[in-house]
């Protein structure tokens, strides 16, 4: 870690060991940084699952092995395509300072524009005429004023606001693998987009994306900008997903308002009735960012990245005892954990290490704001 800017920068061997532990089963986000603050590296994270899995109920994990994981790095080195970590300098400012940033980004182009101020716009794959040519301009407009424009690569909205963005900058957030473009009829947008700026991608090479890996790839558009912008969304879109996300994490909203006979309309002029910020230009939106640019330098004061050099100390295993009264107290009704500590009259070092065993055998889903519950 440099000791100056508190960044890290990760060996060959490191940045394997973190793949190799993304890759695994049951591990995500949360779980892979609770891992690395409980052992101290990737490696000897790697080396206590198996035995962490099992005193959790599953006899059998699958932990992907050094040949898959060099295979992955292989076939992103051949389509120019580079691994990203948690905490290193190229890796989005803003993204890195949510709970459940990826620890690996897969990033195609040119990595300097995931460290520029971004927003995001996003809307109807259905998109209507105006509401195309109205992203358009937001997205022009943005650019000129300095902002790179981050969005999902979707039919619609999204490739109206990437297009209209090529030059001066624009990220596009996959639902699949670096390699796997969708929809396929935006491959030669996204071949342009890297010229200027950068596709980036949490998910394996050659993931074909799913319903529920959209969701995902939201939180990381929200994630990266400092705003979001909606232009056009019925009732239940992602995009509304994606405006959720961002207020749950203390990014700014804003929706661009339209006729409320039109059902792509509907979702946006709720955001606006709920206190988003109404856009007619992008002055609307500079306006609002402005004071936030001032105050708070993307970059400055996220929150420390997990630690590369192991603890002096071995982790603590946990009791049966403790495992299952845990287990009785848990619910598919999600709780804080330091709910769960004061119930279960335990530290929380030992609820921690009780809740990991129970993730990695699959038995709970962890949820933000430091919620757990049974699956």
């Amino acid at each position: 870690m440099d000791a100056q800017t508190g960044q890290i920068e990760l060996t060959d061997r490191q940045r394997l060991d973190w793949l190799r532990l993304i890759r695994a089963e049951n591990v995500g986000p949360r779980t892979f940084r609770s891992l690395i603050n409980e052992f101290g590296t990737a490696a000897r994270a790697l080396a206590h699952l198996p035995d962490l899995a099992r005193r959790g109920g599953r006899s059998v994990l699958n932990i992907p092995g050094e040949d898959e994981a060099r295979a992955e790095m292989a076939a992103a080195a051949r389509v120019g395509v580079r691994f990203i970590a948690l905490g290193e300098h190229d890796y989005p400012p803003l993204l890195r300072e949510t709970g459940d940033a990826p620890p690996l980004l897969a990033v195609r182009g040119q990595a300097d524009a995931l460290t520029r101020p971004a927003v995001a716009i996003v809307g109807s794959r259905n998109a209507s005429a105006a509401g195309s040519r109205f992203a358009s301009v937001l997205a022009r407009d943005l650019g000129e004023a300095g902002f790179v424009v981050v969005s999902g690569l979707a039919r619609g909205i999204d490739s109206a606001a990437h297009r209209a963005s090529v030059e001066s900058g624009t990220i596009a957030v996959l639902a699949g693998g670096a390699d796997r473009i969708y929809p396929p009829e935006n491959t030669e947008l996204a071949s342009r987009i890297v010229e200027n700026g950068a596709t980036v991608s949490e998910m394996p090479m050659n993931w074909e994306p799913r319903a529920r890996d959209f969701p995902r790839r939201n939180r990381i558009i929200a994630g990266m900008a400092l705003g979001v912008v909606v232009v056009e969304a019925a009732e239940r879109s992602g995009s509304l997903i994606t405006a959720r996300l961002a207020n749950e994490i203390g990014r700014e909203v804003f929706a661009v308002p339209g006729s409320p006979v039109d059902p792509r309309s509907t979702g946006t002029n709720r955001l606006i009735r709920d206190g988003a910020t109404l856009v007619t230009s992008v002055a609307d939106i500079v306006e609002v960012l402005a004071p936030i640019m001032g105050r708070n330098d993307p970059g400055q004061g996220w929150r420390e990245p997990p630690a590369v050099d192991p603890p002096s100390a071995e982790p603590g295993l946990a009791g049966d005892e403790l495992r299952s009264r845990v287990v009785e107290l848990l619910s598919p009704t999600p709780v804080s954990i330091d709910e769960l500590a004061r119930a279960a009259r335990a530290p929380a070092g030992a609820i921690h290490t009780v809740l990991l065993e129970l993730e990695l055998a699959g038995r709970i889903e962890r949820h933000g704001g430091s919620l757990v519950s049974l699956r």
